[in-house]
């Protein structure tokens, strides 16, 4: 939606923390997204509990969140976070966060938003500001920055186009972009992919999560993840606690087969996970789960099933990802829940997200077929 530029004076910023001002913050994409096609909107449960209640973030990371209105109606909104598990940039300085933001097409409202994210991040000591960050470098990331006429899949950012520019207009430069990748399940792996598959199969073991033993295996993940990543552009670990979140919701929503581990001599050196995409199921839902929502979402869910996914999380130890064996343990990994996959009628895979100088993981999901399919963008300024 567009309107006119409006006065600054004419716009108030409430913090949100409690009663009307969390509704409005946690409804305001409604009014965004009104007329786009392509917009699915959230669960509201799992983005309050998300926003207002995460507990194992709140351990380390300080938020803060607003609600822009103007003559008593709500027209934007943003938050501020400070994690302290956050590298210094190189050169000194912390590194706050912006990020859900949302707003109408008007300056006056996107300065009033920024103003008051920045102000409140340079009082925390941040010396630099990057974003959207919602709320972490480990959910939902970057903004939206090509093709914008599909919907998103599961835990992944929408926007209109006008934010890029209002974002740049703020004095926010491109620091990174992150890549998504669309992929056919059915794809023909290349013949030295499967050559090198088919030495390492001597000592490599593939297998799903063990049901028996879920606990060990979703530390196993969050262990093999913050090896993988530790050395990537923004890195920030997953605690135990927040990972123990994270492993309640891929336990309701995943098939054992939908997570898959490489072992070398019984140890977990790779895994892969993916998610039915959730989205397309949820469209006609708008975001409520009551009075019907969760039965409608159970039974799409366990009977018909969604004919789409994406591969969320994936990570091959250090150790190994210099060597012959890395690409290889990665391509096993990929190779076998896309055939779970495959067998729930899956159709359509989103990778992603991946950065756009990570060459060596960008040549693997492209020699197995895949192509861009949409691309986020991250920013930073100095305060």
């Amino acid at each position: 939606m567009s309107v006119a530029k409006s006065d600054r004076n004419q716009i108030s910023l409430v913090e949100a923390k409690s009663g009307q001002t969390i509704q409005d913050f946690l409804h305001l994409p409604d009014r965004i997204y009104a007329n786009d096609p392509a917009w699915i909107a959230p669960l509201m449960f799992e983005q309050k509990e998300r926003v207002f209640n995460n507990k194992p973030l709140f351990e380390h990371c300080d938020v803060a969140c607003w609600v822009a209105y103007r003559d008593g109606a709500p027209v934007g909104r943003i938050t501020a976070q400070l994690d302290q598990l956050q590298p210094e940039e190189d050169g000194g300085g912390k590194i706050g966060y912006f990020g859900m933001f949302e707003a109408i097409d008007d300056t006056a409202v996107c300065d009033a938003l920024f103003e008051t994210a920045q102000n409140w991040l340079r009082t925390k000591g941040a010396a630099f500001m990057r974003g959207p960050y919602n709320l972490t470098i480990n959910e939902d990331l970057g903004l939206l920055v090509e093709n914008f006429d599909d919907p998103p899949f599961i835990m992944m950012g929408h926007a209109p186009r006008y934010y890029q520019q209002r974002f740049e207009d703020q004095g926010l430069i491109k620091i990174k972009d992150l890549l998504t990748y669309k992929v056919r399940p059915d794809f023909v792996a290349p013949d030295v992919m499967l050559k090198l598959a088919a030495r390492a199969s001597r000592t490599v073991t593939i297998r799903p999560l063990n049901p028996k033993a879920k606990a060990a295996d979703f530390e196993a993940m969050r262990d093999i993840f913050n090896d993988a990543w530790s050395d990537n552009w923004g890195f920030v670990p997953f605690t135990q606690a927040e990972f123990a979140e994270t492993a309640k919701v891929l336990s309701l929503l995943l098939s054992d087969d939908y997570i898959q581990f490489a072992e070398i001599d019984g140890r977990p050196v790779a895994f892969i996970t993916a998610f039915p995409n959730v989205n397309e199921l949820i469209g006609d839902l708008r975001g409520r789960l009551l009075p019907f929502g969760w039965a409608k979402l159970l039974w799409r869910l366990k009977v018909k099933g969604p004919r789409s996914a994406r591969v969320a999380l994936m990570g091959v130890r250090k150790e190994y990802q210099n060597s012959r064996l890395g690409p290889t343990l990665a391509f096993l990994v990929i190779d076998a829940v896309r055939k779970a996959m495959q067998q729930r009628n899956v159709t359509s895979v989103e990778m992603g997200w991946i950065l756009e100088d990570n060459h060596g993981m960008r040549h693997i999901i492209e020699a197995i077929g895949s192509t861009i399919y949409k691309r986020y963008r991250v920013y930073q300024k100095p305060l």
